[in-house]
């Protein structure tokens, strides 16, 4: 099958990729040969994650399972590793909790969602455990973001996203390119999502990325899209709609720290005049030093004018940082962003993630909505 040219494959590095996918393919057999265990639960346990490294929108999806589940009254936890947290084990989230003790994607969840369960665990079986025996509420169903290879869990439904700039079926293995396992690893999901899609997308091109897919009988596909919301002051102090950068004749410094940041710098120069960018490697934890340089780059913008717009990830690793200048924090906005499934299939989604959920619970009973 013909690759999307747009995609970089480092070729020379082929020969390191087929002894990768040689490790990945006999792991992947072991747990189908029973050699690995995999373990079930009795509750629904939904998993989102993706065959590549990098961003395809995990987090964002698995708010909008959140967001979901809470509205049909039933008690959702999240389950993460927890990347690059400086604690080991299990840590339930708290009102306290930092990114140090679990981490900025967490902590983003936590911030939002105050009334979930958040917890990380690098063995997602002993953190599964944990979750399901706490109480005053039980937790009803589980949400692990970002286990697709981690397959000593047993998910009951499985959400495999891609992204439509970059369809696992045009990538490689790493390291020529960026899949963590090959495109056959896909047929694990019950439903795959082409995430980051643009919001006009034609019926048409949604047929012809489905055939590239070559997806099972089986197996559902859909569609979405970012849906970027309204700037929140850092502070919690305010608020400014997109138009505001261009009515205002605002100047916006644009800082992150995410996988991919083009999509959100796109969105902003779509309403500013003038934006700049300090863009900084996934997860990255912010120093003195960088802080400083965020600062001395703002000042450089015109006074009563300049704004620094940033990711909610990012926000969740700034929110507490001691040397953010307190008279810069006033000027620090996120925008916050939402995931919306295209093509009029957002209700068809939802009643398949639903009828999981109800179907596998463990006292067999939800409130109807």
């Amino acid at each position: 099958m013909k690759r999307n040219a747009r995609v970089k494959i480092h070729r020379w590095l082929l020969p390191a990729s087929w002894l990768y996918g040689a490790g990945v393919w006999l792991r992947n057999k072991l747990f189908d040969w029973g050699w690995l265990r995999e373990r079930s639960f009795d509750a629904p346990v939904l998993c989102v994650g993706n065959l590549a490294v990098g961003g395809t929108g995990k987090t964002p999806h698995t708010e909008y399972l959140v967001r979901l589940l809470e509205e049909q009254g039933i008690h959702v936890a999240v389950l993460s590793r927890g990347y690059r947290r400086r604690t080991r084990g299990y840590v339930l989230a708290t009102p306290e909790s930092t990114v140090g003790s679990i981490g900025d994607e967490p902590l983003q969840l936590k911030t939002k969602y105050p009334g979930i369960r958040v917890a990380v665990d690098a063995d997602r079986c002993h953190g599964i455990d944990r979750l399901l025996a706490l109480t005053n509420p039980p937790v009803e169903a589980i949400v692990l973001d970002d286990a697709y290879q981690h397959r000593y869990v047993q998910a009951g439904w499985n959400i495999l996203l891609t992204d439509f700039s970059r369809l696992y079926c045009d990538d490689a293995l790493l390291p020529a390119g960026r899949l963590r396992e090959p495109e056959a690893g896909s047929t694990r999901a019950q439903m795959v999502v082409v995430t980051k899609c643009p919001p006009d997308l034609t019926a048409e091109a949604c047929d012809r990325i489905a055939a590239r897919l070559r997806l099972g009988p089986e197996q559902q596909l859909f569609f979405s899209t970012l849906c970027y919301g309204r700037l929140y002051r850092l502070d919690g102090a305010g608020t400014l709609s997109l138009a505001d950068l261009r009515t205002r004749e605002l100047e916006v410094l644009v800082l992150t720290g995410i996988a991919v940041p083009t999509p959100l710098v796109e969105e902003v120069e779509r309403h500013a005049q003038s934006v700049e960018l300090m863009a900084y490697p996934d997860h990255h934890a912010y120093s003195t030093a960088d802080l400083k340089r965020v600062e001395a780059r703002f000042r450089r913008l015109a006074k009563g004018r300049r704004i620094v717009v940033t990711t909610e990830k990012d926000a969740a690793r700034l929110r507490r940082h001691p040397a953010l200048p307190e008279d810069v924090r006033p000027y620090i906005y996120v925008l916050p962003l939402e995931v919306k499934i295209l093509q009029e299939k957002q209700e068809a989604f939802n009643q398949n993630i639903i009828a999981y959920v109800r179907e596998n619970s463990r006292n067999g009973i939800f409130p109807q909505k």
